[in-house]
């Protein structure tokens, strides 16, 4: 069985790479200054089961595989690039037209889908769930270790997305976000079609 420095380390570690902005983070975050604190928790717990599914890919090697089978990888890129240009296109539209304050999409199914969308076309998350599970774990290890660091893992996935939520959806922030929303919706529809753009890119450079 691991130890406990090994599960904190493998804890820490991948929530440095879970909490750092990136597409999931950043939109979580306008989920949450927008729409409210209900709609960021159900499209975070979209974003955590797709996590999970990585997970699961990475554990069972499945990951390793696909990251070597360059089919596979450049359609989970396009299609991963694809979803981050609508999502800057969608910031844009919102930037275009700062006083529309009507919140219309409101549908629970529609955010749990939207995270999980997301995150399943994230290819480099099976190289977040690699890394730390090669940090805490060796070929001695048996199945009981594997699946307590995986769930270390999913529980500071969980946090991490939960803490966007809690955080993002303070009314102090939401009514930053109404302030400044042209300017935060045009800054997050660039860092969307950067994501987006270097995705796609990424899959014909193999």
């Amino acid at each position: 069985m691991i130890d406990f420095s090994t599960l904190l380390a493998v804890g820490v570690s991948f929530w440095v790479v879970a909490a750092s902005p990136g597409p999931a983070n950043i939109s979580n975050a306008a989920v949450a200054m927008r729409y409210g604190r209900k709609p960021s928790l159900i499209y975070g717990f979209g974003l955590t089961v797709a996590l999970v599914f990585w997970g699961l890919l990475a554990a069972t090697g499945m990951g390793a595989l696909l990251q070597t089978t360059a089919s596979a990888l450049v359609v989970l890129k396009l299609f991963g690039g694809a979803y981050l240009l609508w999502l800057a296109w969608k910031s844009g539209k919102s930037a275009a037209h700062p006083g529309n304050d009507t919140l219309r999409e409101t549908g629970t199914g529609r955010w749990f889908w939207r995270g999980l969308v997301l995150n399943l076309s994230n290819p480099k998350s099976v190289i977040a769930w690699m890394a730390a599970l090669s940090m805490g774990l060796d070929p001695s290890d048996t199945l009981a270790s594997v699946i307590v660091t995986m769930l270390v893992c999913v529980v500071v996935a969980f946090l991490n997305n939960l803490s966007y939520s809690l955080v993002f959806s303070l009314g102090g922030m939401m009514a930053v976000y109404r302030r400044f929303r042209h300017w935060i919706d045009r800054a997050s529809a660039a860092l969307f079609g950067l994501a987006g753009f270097a995705l796609i890119r990424s899959a014909f450079s193999r």
